[in-house]
Formats: structure tokens, sequence, C-alpha cells
């Protein structure tokens, strides 16, 4: 009897079945540094336990995207082990900031599959949701994913496409428990625009570049546990190479953010997200941002801003997609996200 697990193909899930996934992990202190050591993560309030609590929290709370990959590493196994590819995200909702010494785990429910025409692959949608170890809901989001059929000759399902909302409605985001930004240190902060010095419309060329290097890459996605075979295996690919970890860019692209936006504390709404282009080991990663929307919230001094944030490896900025409407080539990725800033 096989006791290795191939993992789930497309003909393997069911609409309205929920996943519990393996393994729950304790963060500490050193996933913090790793982070920090991989991506040019600057955010104060991430940093400094005294700045987190001159802004009414506690301590600092982890790098938001340090709960984002470690729930979704957790989910590979099960979702994208045989994925072609990581297609979007939607309704992304961080609910609960996560502190060292919290103990995570994923759970998925499968709210959509489409067969492609090929008869090779179909979508996957699932709803995914991080908890606590005590059982508390930290995150929240939506993704589809293009997953192998092992049996072509298996029958496609009905198609079920769920009906996902574009934007987290402001009045939706939750804010951590005791955030006040009426206090804030913008010298500590490292920059003094505050919310309302943004205009909807306005764009920022985040002006630094990271290369992407194949050793720094394959350690952020062991560090997450994600097995995705497309990550790791040279030859699971035509064209024999490694594909970079789409979390990786995000993480790239959200620290090279920090200049022009290095008041955008927290990350608390995901609207929407694509990996327009697959990224590869050299490729040199830049950052812009446009400013989409903004919000007020009941926190004292506490705004919410609505970005767009676009990872490119060349071009000109604030380019975004060509005259057919297909993204350009050089864009790897576009993140519809909302972040708290003080006021």
């Amino acid at each position: 009897m096989a006791k290795t697990n191939p993992g789930r193909f497309f003909e393997d899930y069911r609409l309205g079945e929920t996943i519990a996934h393996a393994v729950p992990r304790t963060l500490s202190g050193g996933e913090r540094a790793l982070y920090h050591a991989l991506y040019p993560a600057r955010h104060a309030l991430a940093s400094s336990d005294e700045f987190a609590r001159n802004c009414g929290l506690p301590a600092a709370p982890f790098d938001d995207l340090i709960t984002f990959h470690t729930v979704f590493g957790k989910t590979v196994p099960d979702i994208s082990l045989n994925a072609v590819a990581n297609l979007g995200y939607a309704e992304g909702r961080f609910l609960k900031p996560v502190y060292p010494g919290d103990t995570l785990r994923s759970e998925s429910e499968v709210i959509g599959l489409k067969q492609n025409s090929n008869g090779k692959s179909g979508v996957v949608y699932v709803r995914t949701t991080g908890r606590d170890q005590h059982g508390l809901p930290v995150l929240e989001y939506v993704r589809w994913v293009m997953v192998r059929k092992a049996n072509l000759d298996a029958p496609a399902p009905e198609a079920v496409l769920p009906a996902l909302s574009k934007v987290v409605a402001p009045a939706d985001l939750v804010l951590p428990e005791g955030l006040d930004f009426s206090d804030y240190d913008f010298t500590l902060a490292g920059e003094p625009h505050r919310w309302g010095d943004y205009e909807i419309g306005e764009q920022i060329d985040h002006v630094d570049g990271v290369t992407i290097e194949e050793a720094e890459h394959m350690l952020a996605t062991r560090l997450w546990q994600n097995t995705a075979k497309v990550h790791f295996d040279a030859t699971f690919r035509e064209d024999g190479k490694r594909l970079i970890y789409g979390g990786h860019v995000i993480s790239m692209a959200r620290a090279l953010s920090f200049n022009g936006l290095a008041n955008a504390q927290l990350i608390v709404g995901l609207n929407g997200g694509a990996h327009a282009n697959p990224c590869f080991a050299g490729d040199t990663v830049r950052a812009w941002s446009e400013v989409l929307d903004k919000a007020e919230t009941a926190a004292p001094g506490v705004g919410a801003i609505r970005l767009r944030l676009v990872a490119t490896r060349g071009g000109a900025p604030f380019v975004l997609k060509g005259e057919d409407g297909k993204y350009l080539p050089e864009v790897l990725l576009d993140l519809d996200y909302w972040a708290l800033m003080p006021m």
C-alpha cells in the first residue's frame, strides 16, 4: 500500500468540501528575522515593540505577509501541489494581528470548479481561513488555482464560478484592537507623509530594485513550507526553470514600497491580485503604486488607503497593460490591497 502523497489533481476536488491542512506552525522571532533578511522590510510597526506600544498594540506584530505566507504554505500540499499556476486572489481580510508564540493552522473550502477547454486541467476556487491556537481566525482569503488532471478521461464537473466582491468594503475591514495613531512618531517611521497627503489617482515610483537570487527564493519558499513542485523541481517545467513563488514577489514589492509608503503600516484587506507573468531567478524586481481609494476608520488617527501595487522586471513605471488589454510581459504582479495609515 502506497504511503506517499502524490497530491490532489483537478478531478479529486468536490464542491463544498472543507479541507483541514497539516501542519500547525508556531511562529517565533526567527521568522521575523529571516523575513527581514530576505526582503528589505522596514515598516516600523512590525520592527519595533516600542513603536507598536506607542500605537496602542501590546508589541510589534508580525509583518502581515508572514501571516499570509504561513497560512498559504499550509494549503499547498492539498490545493496547489500539482498546480500549473496560482491565478488570483479576492476577498482577503486580515482579522487579528499575529505575534511571536502564536500557532497557525489553515483550512480551505472548495467554492468553485471549472474544467479548462483542453481537458487537461481545471481551475479550483478555495476560501482559506487561517486560525490561531485559540481557534480564532487571523486571516481569510479566496484564491483560484489551475491544477492538472491525472486522469484525462475523468468527467468534467459542473462548472461553478463563485460570485466574488471586487473590493472589500471599508466597513468590513477589521482593525487591530487598541490601534491608535493619534501620537504617531513620523520621524521614527521614516517618512512625514500621512493619509491626507495622498490623493486618489496619485502614482508613486518606489525607485529601488532587487535582483531575485536562486538561493534566496528557495530559502523563502522552504521557510513558508510551500511544497509546490514548480518552485523546486527544475524538471517539472518544459523550460527547465524553477518558478519563483508568487508570495516572494509580493513580499519583495511590498518591502520596496516603503520608499514612498513608509507609513502604510498594516495590510488589512486583499481586494484582488494577479501574478501577471512568471518570475525567475535573475529577474530584477521593481515596484510602483497607485492610490485607488481612501476611507476613514473608527480608530483614533487611523485612515485606510486602497493601493494598487505593481511589481515589474523592467519597463516604464505606471504602464500596466498593452493596447490589447493584456498585461505587458514585464509586469509580474498586480495587487490591490487596503492598508492602514496615520491621518
